[in-house]
């Protein structure tokens, strides 16, 4: 997600160039149709036009608020992963005890284990929500798709498996990767860990019950992460949405610019010989016009799917880093990773 203060203007401007451009080149064609042909009767009144841009308004406003309350809670259940995690080591910490002395070498080994495993299911489930969507923007709009080649996506980087190796055995990995949902294998994993610590002694059957209801709760959290990745927008919305626009933008020129027209008989007769060049004016305006429109419309295609990649996403690979780096410095582990770099103001 974007950290600096705001977009800049250039960035804006660069990110739908395309549009723009094209919204200029539409306008000079209608009004070279209309100026320089003399095809005087290509208007549309303005009480048509109005009452389609107004229902196009309420279509974005729709389409916007959705795609913030996706956002939203996306982070907010983003969060509920920051908070369960650190849970669950400071129970792991205090829960999983030995009295004796010759046990406390192996019982050290046994926290930095399930800790570890927890990582890896983080691992995991931020490679699943890596995982691209037919439905996503980021593969279909080549300015997504350059921001995305821009900025520092672990992910894209990075396998599941160069990445697990750190975390999990040979075994437990093999065992992982021949699962289709790694995240649910690898807290199934935790739960039979807790269930052979119990049978040990090293765990009582309080602190069972308590670990294995942090394990339930991250089961809650995966699965409302998954809801959000795997069902999109409302595909009627959002069609419906993409064709209303374009069709409202197809007809914006021949609203303007026989207004400019109208503008300059009557400036015309105050300057004698300034019509020409005021219903040129037009251009710029019907530009501006159409581009207020698109991009509002297309912030809401950006903010549909929180978890593809973009600068504007939920910065799932930074926060997943910080967890790890919290829990293993609290375990006091040789080998702490930095944090995760910023590209270009970007957290991802």
């Amino acid at each position: 997600m974007l950290v600096k203060k705001r977009y800049s203007i250039r960035e804006v401007l660069l990110w739908t160039r395309r549009e723009l451009l094209l919204f200029f080149a539409y306008a000079a064609l209608v009004t070279f149709i209309y100026e320089g042909l003399g095809f005087h009767a290509l208007h549309v009144p303005w009480t048509p036009l109005a009452l389609i841009g107004t229902a196009v308004a309420f279509l974005i406003g729709f389409q916007n608020n959705a795609a913030y309350g996706r956002i939203w809670e996306a982070r907010k259940i983003w969060g509920g992963i920051v908070n369960a995690s650190r849970t669950w080591a400071v129970k792991v910490q205090d829960m999983v005890r030995s009295e004796k002395e010759n046990d406390k070498g192996a019982i050290k080994e046994t926290h930095l284990t399930l800790v570890h495993r927890h990582i890896a299911w983080l691992t995991a489930l931020r490679h699943s929500m890596r995982q691209p969507r037919s439905w996503e923007n980021v593969a279909v709009q080549k300015p997504d798709r350059e921001w995305k080649d821009k900025v520092n996506v672990q992910e894209v980087r990075l396998t599941l498996q160069q990445e697990l190796t750190d975390h999990l055995s040979t075994k437990e990995l093999e065992y992982v990767l021949s699962k289709d949902n790694k995240a649910t294998t690898l807290l199934f994993l935790q739960s039979r860990h807790l269930r052979k610590l119990k049978e040990q002694g090293l765990l009582w059957e309080f602190s069972f019950l308590e670990l294995e209801r942090i394990i339930e709760e991250m089961f809650t959290l995966q699965g409302k992460s998954e809801r959000i990745k795997n069902f999109p927008y409302p595909r009627q919305y959002a069609t419906i949405s993409h064709l209303f626009i374009w069709m409202f933008l197809a007809l914006v020129p021949f609203g303007i610019v026989p207004e400019f027209g109208e503008i300059a008989k009557r400036l015309n007769e105050v300057v004698p010989g300034s019509a020409s060049f005021m219903v040129w004016a037009a251009i710029p305006f019907v530009a501006i016009v159409s581009w207020v429109f698109h991009t509002m419309e297309r912030i809401g295609r950006a903010g549909e799917n929180p978890f593809e990649g973009s600068p504007n996403d939920v910065p799932i690979s930074t926060i997943a880093r910080g967890i790890e780096i919290d829990l293993l410095q609290q375990f006091n582990a040789s080998e702490i990773p930095a944090p995760l770099a910023q590209t270009h103001d970007v957290q991802m």
